[in-house]
């Protein structure tokens, strides 16, 4: 398995549809949530993704410069593929996408929205609640923040 981080423009089209074949697997089918998945941020972000071995992705995340959802720095649209869950993936994934804020992006504040059962796994990661929770798309989020 392999590791990516893109900018949009340098997805190759594969890349592309593997990420949004994903996102649409968990986030509209398997939670059974129809919403507009595609919401024009993805052109200005990068992509950080997790190719299997036979080049199907299994884990992806966004990661959105500040100004684009908040004011600061943002994560989005994490995902992991069903059946690569519970194996450290997510947290290894959130790992790469705040050590390259911090690094490259120069950004030491990421701002996220989660789904609200996600709480305690993002407060392990160093996120803290900063609002009250509340339903984006009918699904509980609680808007959480990050300081290096």
């Amino acid at each position: 398995m392999k590791w990516f981080l893109k900018r949009f423009c340098d997805l190759t089209q594969p890349e592309l549809y593997g990420i949004l074949q994903l996102r649409n697997a968990v986030f509209i089918v398997e939670q059974t949530c129809p919403y507009p998945d595609i919401d024009g941020h993805d052109i200005e972000s990068y992509h950080l993704f997790l190719e299997d071995n036979q080049n199907k992705i299994c884990a992806c995340c966004r990661i959105l410069d500040k100004g684009q959802t908040f004011p600061e720095a943002s994560i989005g649209r994490f995902v992991v593929r069903k059946d690569k869950r519970n194996g450290g993936l997510a947290r290894q994934m959130l790992q790469k996408a705040i050590t390259f804020i911090d690094q490259q992006m120069d950004e030491h504040v990421i701002k996220i929205e989660a789904q609200a059962y996600l709480k305690n796994f993002y407060m392990e990661m160093g996120f803290t609640p900063c609002s009250d929770r509340f339903l984006d798309d009918g699904i509980p989020h609680i808007e959480m923040i990050r300081r290096a």
